[in-house]
Parts: C-alpha cells; sequence; structure tokens
C-alpha cells in the first residue's frame, strides 16, 4: 500500500477515537518516514507504507496522544520533547505567552510555577533575550523532561529548573523577587469528563484541582506578593469559567486582575498586579 492509500485508511480508523484523524495519520506516517509532513505531503506520498505505521495507528486508536507517541510537540514556535510525565502543550495555553509578552516587554527575571516540560518558560526566554528564568516542577521526571527541551533549545544557560512544591514551605526561600511569574496550576474538577486521550495518558497531578478546580490558585496566589518586584506581573492559566473566582481569590491578596482570551474568545490568561503598597518583603 502507497502512504497516500495507508494515511487514507489510517484515516477512517482513527476517525473513531480522534476529530483530527486526517492530520493524525499525516503526522504519525511523517514520523515513521522519520521526516517532516510538510516533505512528506510534498514527496512521498507515492512511496510504499512502512512497517512501523501500524504499530503507531493502533496505538492511537487506543486513544493515546499523538505527541506522546512521536514524543514531541510544536508549540509557540519550539519543538518540545514529550513524555507521559508531562501536559502535553497546547495552543490554548499560547495566549498566555503572549499576554506576558505583552504585558511585561522588560521583563529580566521569570518565574514559571508547574514548568511541565518547560514550554511557558521555554516560550518566553526564546522571545525575551535579556531575561533569565526559573522553572519550578514538583515532578522529579518532569524536571528532567524540562531540562532536555531547555538543552535542546541552547536555553539551558539561561532556564534552571528545580525540584519544588508550592504547597510546601520554604520552597521559595532562596528564589528572590520576579518582574514575571507565569504557572499553568491543576485547574480541573476532580469529576470533570475529560477526553480518553487526557484521562487515561496525561498526569492526573497536573491536572485535578479539588471539587471547583481552584484548590492550586487558593495556595499559589497567597505566596506571590512576596515573589514579586512592586511593578511585576503574574500572568496565570485558567480555565474557561474560573476568570471571576480566581479573580476573587487574587483581590483577597492585593491584585488586581485583568483576563485575557484565547484565540476561541475564552478566558484564559488572567493577569495579576501588586495594588500600590501591596509588595512584601523578602525574608
Amino acid at each position: 500500500m502507497s502512504v497516500a492509500s495507508a494515511i487514507a485508511a489510517a484515516a477512517q480508523r482513527l476517525s473513531r477515537v480522534s476529530d483530527t484523524s486526517r492530520l493524525d495519520a499525516e503526522l504519525l506516517m511523517a514520523h515513521a518516514l522519520g521526516i517532516s509532513r510538510s516533505d512528506m505531503l510534498l514527496y512521498r506520498m507515492q512511496d510504499d507504507e512502512p512497517a512501523a505505521f501500524t504499530q503507531l495507528i493502533s496505538a492511537r486508536e487506543k486513544s493515546q496522544p499523538v505527541a506522546q507517541i512521536i514524543g514531541e510537540q510544536e508549540f509557540f514556535g519550539l519543538t518540545l520533547a514529550i513524555t507521559p510525565d508531562v501536559l502535553i502543550p497546547r495552543s490554548d495555553s499560547e495566549s498566555v505567552v503572549e499576554a506576558s509578552l505583552r504585558a511585561k516587554p522588560d521583563a529580566r527575571r521569570v518565574l514559571d510555577c508547574g514548568t511541565g516540560s518547560g514550554a511557558l518558560l521555554l516560550a518566553l526566554l526564546a522571545n525575551f533575550p535579556q531575561a533569565e528564568g526559573v522553572g519550578i516542577e514538583r515532578s522529579a521526571a518532569a524536571v528532567e523532561v524540562a531540562r532536555a527541551n531547555a538543552a535542546s533549545l541552547d536555553l539551558a544557560n539561561r532556564a534552571r529548573v528545580i525540584l519544588a512544591d508550592w504547597h510546601q514551605p520554604g520552597w521559595a526561600d532562596d528564589l528572590g523577587r520576579f518582574d514575571l511569574i507565569i504557572a499553568n496550576p491543576p485547574y480541573v474538577e476532580d469529576d470533570a469528563d475529560l477526553a480518553p486521550d487526557v484521562r487515561l495518558y496525561e498526569p492526573a497531578a497536573a491536572l485535578f484541582a479539588g471539587a471547583q478546580g481552584l484548590d492550586d490558585y487558593r495556595v499559589l496566589i497567597p505566596q506571590l506578593p512576596r515573589l514579586l518586584t512592586q511593578t511585576g506581573v503574574a500572568m496565570l492559566e485558567i480555565g474557561a469559567t474560573q476568570a471571576a473566582q480566581v479573580s476573587e481569590i487574587a483581590r483577597e491578596h492585593g491584585f488586581t486582575a485583568h483576563a485575557h482570551p484565547d484565540l476561541a474568545g475564552r478566558d484564559r490568561a488572567l493577569e495579576l498586579r501588586l495594588t500600590l503598597g501591596k509588595a512584601e518583603s523578602v525574608s
């Protein structure tokens, strides 16, 4: 069977589990061929189907995400290594990066809380040549993924990724202050009905945050004033219906809050700024 015919047949099979079955099949075929999707579409569609393709399609039929199968994901123009230990970066999160670039273009110190693959931090540092950053992550396996991504993008000298957990006392004692803090904390409700590729394959600890999905905001936000400079900005990713609730938590701890939409027009990034005189001294 030719590459073109194999892709068509695979797309039909995958239509039961994916809304992007044709794209999935093309990405998996390009991976099996060891070339880019564009080169495959231009030059290789009449080649013979590679033997590895069937196994890749079988994995996707079981709802395993394409990014995990091929081991990488594009995010904000960067190619990031992906493993089952980290969330797969999504296009929704690119709006958090874009909002951060607009809100604090002069940032020189950046903190990423819950860095996972390093997607947010590395995208910002790639666009902030003047900045250095720290990524904190409570999963040792995820720390290794983020460090590897920083190295592959030649950002290891400006991105320090450390094992730390904002639920634990003293996690930020030696970090100092930052011009920009970004975070994509767990924010999914415990009983949320998630797609099988998320529910079965992505790390639950990075997804779920209590009955309302707000538990981690309630822990992290009160700690931000002592980590921000007086004119600093915190940019938090939020669920599409959480802007009002997270804004109220932020106001209780000395912040003003402003929501930014994603490409679909849903609230996705919440910009926090300290009201005058609210920065806390570093102990």
